[in-house]
């Protein structure tokens, strides 16, 4: 067995997002999101399941960090609902969704565990998306409002601080291809969307430099890694589309502060393109302190323009390994990831913010929850983060997802991410093998190959 170590002061965490654990939904004055009202629509989330109890954090959020000690991470990373802080999304405080996360906050840092604060995992007021949501670049100054309201809150207090989770989710999974809320299907929507999210980012990161908020401020963006099928140039040439879907489309933006000029022309060629005002690729542009990074899986592709997606990638099976979602298990996509945004940007601090498998293992018999492969999953990928490191690339730090089994938005609760198991009947929390593994590696510092 070989040991492979990592740096002194690495941040082990794990995450959650509000919408996937809370519940709550209509306590303490919180308003309705995109996400309740996409529950409700018949079709759209498996079995009919929605978030109005989810795990039940709202209350048993202590119980949870208590949990969280015990698992040995440093650092916990969570997003706010802005329909908690603001119910309409552009009027009134209310006072009680504040107080929750200052509670929050203050019982992780009194266990010894920093928060990780995300602004925004995907649950828009409802009220905002009755005028138009994302696509509405009034939206930007409401969350930029709702932004300064939590900046004033948790001031001193959080110092990890991340704008948007997954803005490709936000906009073209969420509006072109429809599958989560509001359930769209329109590609110059979605560019549209896009575009104001990073606006709204960028806004964002100024007003936290201009208020003097305490602490470091990122961007989290899903990423991929799409592979040429072969060395033809139709095939390299598709797979850097599907990379730079994912990845390029909002990683150079927010670092550069131009759109990759390729795919600009691609989506032309589509009928789609970004409407860009004076002054928005400026402040998209406004200098970050880190990126984080979400990893699960990654493909091998070629150039298919009559079976491909909207840039003729079309995925080869190459017999690997999936996790009960479906997704492939490409570990070496991690590394690739990690390496081009080194190659590409330079030494940006990089988080991976997220990374885990969906495994439905139940427990047995005697009440264990034995998930090895879920363990083998993060083993590989860990590794991987090791590798980059040795590589050069800026890593500080690994968040397992998830703590929990939660709501897995268009998949309900039949997917399950957790190191913990949850008993949605009970609420009760088991811990699985994979919690111990995980707990083993936060308290070592390294990883046992």
């Amino acid at each position: 067995m070989a040991i492979v170590q990592f740096p002194k002061g690495f941040v082990w965490g794990a995450a959650t997002a509000a919408f996937q654990v809370e519940g709550a939904y209509q306590e303490d004055g919180r308003g309705l999101s995109i996400w309740d009202t996409f529950c409700r629509i018949p079709g759209k989330v498996r079995n009919g399941d929605n978030g109005d109890v989810a795990c039940d954090m709202y209350h048993r959020y202590k119980d949870d960090i208590r949990l969280m000690k015990d698992l040995g991470i440093t650092s916990y990373r969570f997003s706010v609902a802005w329909p908690r802080i603001i119910p309409d999304g552009s009027g009134d405080v209310n006072p009680k969704g504040i107080e929750f996360y200052r509670h929050l906050v203050d019982e992780l840092l009194a266990n010894g565990i920093e928060p990780m604060l995300t602004l925004y995992h995907w649950d828009l007021p409802q009220a905002l998306q009755d005028r138009g949501g994302w696509a509405n670049r009034e939206t930007i100054d409401h969350f930029v409002k709702y932004a300064e309201t939590v900046f004033r809150a948790l001031d001193g207090k959080v110092k990890l601080w991340a704008t948007f989770n997954e803005p490709w989710c936000i906009s073209f999974l969420s509006h072109y291809l429809g599958h989560h809320a509001p359930g769209l299907r329109d590609l110059q929507t979605a560019i549209d969307v896009a575009h104001n999210v990073l606006v709204a980012h960028g806004r964002t990161v100024r007003l936290f430099r201009e208020l003097g908020i305490k602490g470091e401020i990122g961007i989290v963006p899903n990423t991929e890694w799409a592979e040429p099928f072969s060395d033809r140039e139709e095939d390299v040439e598709a797979a850097w589309r599907r990379r730079g879907w994912l990845n390029e489309w909002f990683i150079r933006p927010v670092m550069t502060g131009e759109y990759p000029e390729k795919l600009v022309r691609w989506f032309e060629k589509l009928g789609g393109k970004p409407k860009i005002e004076p002054g928005d690729m400026e402040r998209i542009g406004s200098k970050i302190d880190f990126l984080g990074i979400n990893y699960y899986t990654g493909s091998v592709g070629r150039y298919n323009p009559e079976e491909g997606d909207l840039f003729g990638y079309e995925e080869v099976p190459m017999g690997w390994d999936k996790t009960d979602i479906g997704w492939n298990i490409y570990p070496q996509g991690l590394y690739n990831v990690l390496t081009y945004i080194k190659r590409e940007f330079g030494d940006i601090p990089i988080y991976i913010t997220e990374n885990g498998a969906c495994y439905n293992d139940e427990p047995g018999p005697d009440g264990r929850v034995r998930d090895q492969r879920r363990i083998e999953y993060l083993k590989k990928h860990v590794l991987q983060v090791a590798r980059a490191i040795e590589s050069g690339v800026n890593v500080k730090g690994y968040y397992v997802w998830s703590l929990m089994d939660n709501f897995e938005w268009a998949f309900g609760y039949t997917m399950r991410f957790g190191i913990l198991y949850v008993d949605y009947e009970t609420q009760a929390r088991i811990k699985k093998d994979s919690f111990i593994w995980y707990r083993r590696l936060a308290r070592n510092n390294y990883l046992e190959v």
